[in-house]
């Protein structure tokens, strides 16, 4: 991981501190730092290629996105999505994807709804195959494509931020979730191509409460490991 993103880094057109905050997201995002990992500023610049500068600035960033906490005396560890966290989270996607679930359902063409199958396709391919980050990112690209094809920009524009925690906390209990939010995308699927705008609905909420119930019993659990690693003191 740290040879790719240094490679990466310093050859965009971007503020240093912002390549780094974007690296540093993706990996807490797709697991390579898991809650509580210590993320000290040595080791951040030796993993992305950078001075102490950016990583420090980063880390404020980051911080104040819920991504990392910056604790008196220990530094940087990689923050653990709380149950009041994960609450707030759901109550907002509850409203966002049930509007952008029956909206879609009503205003879906058939390329939209072949956009979605084939997305359905390759998460079914993924799951199989254990690729989990490949898992998350294609369960965020499903929803952020229901919402695109709810027509409302405003959906799609709140969500954007949003959806980086999504993708982090379905990470995080991803092996144990994947084969079942799978199945629950399919009647999401098969309802918005329906054109049954109140069963979209349900099977939105059906999707959420299900998902929901996976993310609060894997934050009670303390996120002691994830794929069976342990994260770094």
């Amino acid at each position: 991981m740290a040879e790719d993103l240094r490679d990466k880094l310093g050859a965009r057109h971007l503020p240093l501190r912002d390549q780094v905050l974007t690296a540093l997201r993706a990996a807490i995002i797709d697991g390579d730092y898991l809650p509580g990992e210590r993320l000290t500023e040595d080791r951040l610049a030796e993993d992305f290629g950078v001075s102490r500068n950016p990583v420090r600035e980063a880390l404020r960033v980051a911080e104040a996105e819920g991504f990392v906490v910056i604790l008196p005396r220990r530094g940087a560890v990689v923050a653990s999505p709380s149950s009041g966290t994960i609450a707030d989270m759901f109550a907002v996607r509850e409203r966002l994807e049930s509007l952008a679930a029956r909206l879609a359902a009503e205003r879906a063409t058939a390329a939209d709804v072949a956009a979605l199958r084939a997305l359905l396709e390759q998460g079914r391919e993924a799951t199989e195959k254990q690729d989990l980050r490949r898992v998350a990112e294609l369960n965020s690209a499903l929803h952020l494509r229901i919402l695109q094809i709810s027509g409302n920009p405003w959906l799609s524009s709140i969500a954007k931020a949003l959806y980086l925690h999504v993708q982090w906390v379905f990470r995080l209990g991803a092996a144990e979730r994947a084969p079942h939010s799978w199945a629950e995308h399919i009647q999401l699927v098969d309802a918005i191509e329906s054109g049954d705008g109140d069963r979209a609905e349900r099977a939105a909420l059906a999707h959420l409460d299900a998902a929901s119930a996976a993310a609060f019993e894997n934050a009670e659990g303390g996120y002691g490991t994830v794929d069976g690693h342990r994260p770094q003191a």
